[in-house]
């Protein structure tokens, strides 16, 4: 689901930009003014846990793979202004650190995994669960039908913008200048993928996690990021041990063979369709400072080991990353808050 760079023209990109700045200026607006400085950790922890569990694929039964976003377990836990900048965080780091997903198409990307999702897995999660109490399984189910229901929000926002850029841009003779496939390819393609896989995996990591947290530690579901009820202290050195062992475990992500749908390079796509849209040849290669290149270390080969140990380095480069960030935030905060 992370659109490259080429795949939209730069109008869509600058309007889904735009969309997604305005969203996160009141996120951080709505965030900054309820969060204390304790709970700024939790925020990077959502961000660690987004990134790492999105370098988890799934095979496709059609060939391409597909993945979890997290967004909906974040939305849930930290309501969902939080959870789109945590989402954010890990988008910004794939983009420019690894090449997962376009520079270009940043703001297009944290629209859909980081605006619709976490806003409609809210939405759907409030319905559900309304005033229930905390344990209730009410919550647990409500929580991973949220998230089959968000990734597919998701899938459907990008499966729409794939889908009208051969509309809307295209040469003199018609041939597409950015994506090439048009909605009626888009959207049933986007969709197969969510709602087969992808979409019943967010969902059931979603339930599964949240029914976890209501037996081992239900304060956590109490702990609004944008509520002034977040009071009560808590203990992140076991979120941190989970995000240490997902990390050592993202190489399963390497069994799943084949590439995202939609996420295909210039020479895929010229074997695919017989040739490569103008403007995707373009602008395909507009960022290329990547230090990890999809999750790879320069100099490894093609062996499963060196790959997967390729994929533990990214991993734990972006957790130092994540980490380096929520620590710059939470001394802001702490002198913002010395000063009021």
């Amino acid at each position: 689901m992370h659109i490259p760079d080429g795949y939209l023209s730069p109008q869509t990109d600058a309007v889904l930009g735009i969309a997604s700045a305005i969203t996160a200026a009141v996120a951080a607006s709505k965030t900054a003014s309820t969060v204390r400085a304790k709970y700024i950790p939790m925020l990077s922890v959502g961000a660690a846990f987004s990134f790492t569990i999105m370098m988890f694929n799934v095979p496709i039964p059609d060939g391409t793979t597909a993945h979890a976003v997290g967004g909906s377990l974040l939305a849930v836990i930290l309501g969902p202004w939080a959870a789109m900048i945590s989402v954010s965080i890990a988008l910004i780091i794939q983009a420019l650190f690894f090449g997962d997903g376009g520079i270009l198409a940043l703001g297009a990307n944290i629209f859909n995994m980081g605006v619709a999702l976490p806003f409609v897995s809210y939405g759907i999660y409030q319905l559900i669960a309304g005033k229930s109490d905390i344990l209730s399984k009410r919550r647990m189910i409500g929580a991973g039908i949220a998230g089959y229901i968000g990734i597919n929000m998701a899938a459907l926002c990008a499966g729409i913008e794939f889908g009208l850029q051969p509309m809307l841009f295209h040469a003199a003779n018609g041939t597409p200048l950015y994506s090439p496939y048009g909605l009626g390819v888009a959207i049933p393609a986007m969709a197969f993928a969510h709602i087969t896989i992808a979409g019943p995996v967010e969902g059931v990591v979603t339930g599964l996690v949240i029914a976890y947290l209501q037996r081992s530690n239900p304060v956590l579901l109490q702990m609004r990021a944008d509520s002034e009820k977040s009071a009560s202290p808590i203990q992140y050195g076991r979120y941190i041990a989970g995000l240490i062992v997902i990390a050592l475990l993202t190489p399963l992500g390497l069994l799943a063979s084949g590439t995202a749908w939609g996420e295909w390079g210039g020479e895929d796509l010229q074997a695919k369709l017989g040739f490569v849209p103008t403007g995707l040849k373009k602008l395909g290669d507009f960022w290329n400072h990547i230090l990890f290149k999809d999750y790879g270390i320069a100099g490894f080969d093609q062996s499963f080991w060196q790959q997967a140990l390729g994929y533990i380095i990214s991993a734990f480069f972006a957790l130092l990353v994540i980490g380096i960030i929520g620590f710059a935030i939470q001394r802001f905060t702490r002198k913002s808050e010395g000063h009021t």
